[in-house]
């Protein structure tokens, strides 16, 4: 069969550690952003100084890899001096790309460096062909990165449709919002996820030890109760544990018995690799700034190995059950999540 340009396996980094992990495990291009809140994963202890940033593009330019900076948050009124500065930062290092959702950061982009690349994020919630060549009208946007709420049918058609790069998410957390419309954090605290960068706020989240097991609460809503030794994630909405009601309805009286479910489940498209790759996607991003090294190094190991694999025998690539194993052990769970790219 005809084998179209190769997807990019761009690669997540919270730290220049994470980077060269990346850099050295197959990513062909490294996402990262800065230690403020114009990027949407600020949390405490990640991302990047200026300095650490101009490090990273030095050792991955060596390399022959990219660096692409996220500013993708929405700032509000007096806050736009921040974005305008990362933006700045990002181009004087020598970032290959930037990666923004707010339409005035778009334009200041536009206007002040019309050679930068611009990337549209994810929370810019761009779904359909109009709305991706506004962007590409309006701002000359080069890529796009798709909800995980699409199909693989949807996307096929986006394809036909426009020229701008196709990025969608190949594996991480399955978040239950439609990305750019993420309502549940602010929610219950009040605060921006979208603003400010962050899911919940560290400020809001509070442990305490009842009768041996330890309850995690947000801003006073309970999100988990969980017993001695148990793993748990960083406390937001979307891992926390709830009750299918429709399997089995809580009585009026709220004693009943439901199934419990946490979320989030894992993403993984490599079940599926061949026939996102003939959709005509342009990239396969790993979710992840906040994980750490081993999870970018095996990640990226694997990733690079099963796209390899694929494009030296496109008709008869296999995957191998040692790489499904390997990744669901990161998330401590077998089950997979491939449906949301597949189905209706």
């Amino acid at each position: 069969m005809e084998i179209s340009k190769k997807v990019e396996l761009r690669m997540p980094a919270g730290t220049l550690a994470g980077l060269k992990e990346a850099v050295e495990n197959g990513a062909d291009a490294v996402y990262v952003g800065f230690r403020t809140p114009t990027n949407a994963r600020n949390f405490p202890g990640l991302n990047f100084s200026r300095e650490e940033l101009k490090k990273g593009v030095e050792f991955a330019h060596r390399r022959g890899k990219k660096i692409y900076v996220t500013v993708n948050t929405y700032p509000q009124m007096g806050e736009l001096d921040g974005c305008y500065k990362s933006v700045q930062d990002a181009y004087s290092i020598g970032a290959d790309a930037i990666i923004v959702s707010d339409l005035s950061v778009l334009e200041f982009v536009r206007n002040n460096f019309p050679d930068f690349p611009i990337h549209l994020s994810v929370l810019a919630s761009a779904c359909n062909a109009q709305a991706i060549e506004f962007y590409k009208r309006e701002f000359g946007i080069k890529s796009v990165t798709l909800p995980r709420v699409m199909h693989l049918d949807e996307i096929r058609e986006l394809r036909a449709l426009t020229s701008v790069e196709l990025e969608i998410f190949a594996y991480g957390v399955l978040c239950i919002n439609c990305e750019g419309r993420c309502y549940l954090s602010p929610y219950l605290t009040g605060v921006s996820n979208n603003t400010y960068g962050m899911c919940s706020s560290s400020d809001f989240v509070v442990f305490n030890w009842k009768d041996s097991r330890l309850e995690v609460r947000l801003n006073g809503h309970l999100l988990n109760v969980l017993e001695p030794e148990e793993v748990f994630s960083y406390p937001t909405p979307c891992k926390s544990r709830y009750y299918n009601l429709l399997l089995n309805p809580v009585s009026a009286d709220r004693q009943g018995v439901g199934y419990p479910m946490q979320f989030p489940m894992p993403l993984n498209i490599l079940p599926i690799l061949p026939d996102v790759i003939r959709s005509g996607v342009d990239a396969l991003k790993i979710e992840g700034r906040q994980r750490s090294r081993a999870y970018v190094r095996t990640t990226g190991r694997i990733f690079r190995r099963a796209i390899d694999a694929y494009y030296a025998h496109p008709d008869s690539f296999t995957l191998r059950e040692a790489w499904l194993k390997r990744l669901s052990s990161l998330f401590g769970s077998e089950e997979i999540v491939i449906g949301c790219y597949v189905e209706k």
